[in-house]
């Protein structure tokens, strides 16, 4: 008698497959959470929120790609397995410096300078940036957040103003508030209109104009995206048309080599003074958890003519950015 068989009997899928819906899943999520800001990045954009603020953590998107390498390959995904792959390439190749190009510097050195940028966060680290300025003596500092009754008075005292007999401070607010201090003297050369003050003063440094800019741009908030791009827009409007004219951009950009609307700023010609000295993505903020995580979005953008030699980041107490101190030649023209 012939034995009666199921028809799905031989063609059974494998045992652990319904387990395996649920590991492809979260991976396939992973990935085109990954994938979203990659794409922008690869294609020269920051798009809408919240790409923006995952662009500015870029090489962290490391961890959810390998996480989901992993279950694509414990699942024996292949299609996945593919796409694990190509996001941790695409993010190793996105990690290289940027903005560490265009022409060296020329022409004999006039001067050397400390540039030293930091941001105060409303004022609070005050009692640390006179700290630092005593104990590193920049020639030039550009401030951010100086909150008019803590920093402004502060500024005024009278060693500062000894030390510092040069200097720029507008802005009512307490985020408002920027300031510029120099050691050799300064006119003020204007500013780059945004919602945070931005100033700008030409500073004469043994017979050589250089022109020294507060950057201090609005962040990529959501519904505050339009605001960013502009004021990014206009310090790259700046730096492009400097001719000849040796320029110094300093302060906190509130943006990484990861959005495309720095990078258009560099892409001028200016370079990025911490990459140029092997400091690239060193984070700057948020203090807390710097300089382990966080992001780079404080700089030191220079010239061909000023041409960077040394750099350090500093923890000031009661903020959350760290300050960036950068030594650098002043190249006179032949």
């Amino acid at each position: 008698m012939s034995e009666f068989r199921n028809p799905g009997e031989g063609h059974a899928r494998p045992a652990g497959f319904p387990r395996r819906r649920p590991a492809r899943w979260c991976a396939g999520l992973l990935l085109a959470a990954v994938g979203v800001p990659l794409t922008c990045r690869a294609l020269d954009t920051d798009g809408v929120t919240p790409v923006p603020q995952l662009l500015a953590f870029l090489p962290w998107l490391t961890a959810p790609a390998a996480v989901a390498l992993l279950l694509a390959a414990g699942t024996r995904w292949v299609a996945g397995c593919a796409w694990g792959l190509v996001a941790l390439a695409a993010i190793g190749w996105f990690l290289r410096p940027y903005g560490t190009g265009g022409a060296p510097a020329t022409g004999p050195v006039a001067a050397r300078l400390r540039v030293l940028t930091a941001n105060l966060e409303f004022g609070g680290a005050t009692p640390g940036l006179l700290a630092a300025l005593r104990r590193e003596r920049p020639d030039l500092v550009s401030v951010q957040e100086c909150a008019p009754a803590v920093c402004g008075t502060a500024l005024g005292r009278a060693e500062v103003r000894a030390a510092y007999p040069y200097r720029l401070v507008v802005g009512g607010g307490a985020a408002e508030g920027s300031a510029i201090l120099s050691r050799y003297p300064l006119e003020p050369d204007g500013a780059v209109p945004g919602v945070l003050a931005m100033p700008r003063a030409v500073v004469r440094v043994a017979d050589v104009p250089l022109r020294f800019q507060v950057a201090h741009p609005m962040p990529p908030v959501p519904g505050g995206l339009a605001v960013w791009r502009g004021e990014l827009g206009r310090l790259r409007e700046l730096a492009a048309g400097r001719g000849g004219t040796a320029l110094v951009i300093a302060g906190d950009f509130n943006a990484s080599q990861d959005h495309a609307a720095f990078r258009a700023l560099l892409d001028t010609g200016v370079r990025d003074s911490a990459a140029v000295l092997g400091l690239a993505r060193t984070p700057s903020w948020p203090r807390p958890v710097a300089p382990r995580l966080g992001v780079q979005i404080d700089h030191v953008l220079v010239s061909a003519a000023v041409e960077p030699r040394a750099a350090r980041f500093l923890d000031l107490p009661d903020t959350d950015h760290r300050a960036l101190v950068v030594d650098v030649a002043l190249h006179g023209r032949r």
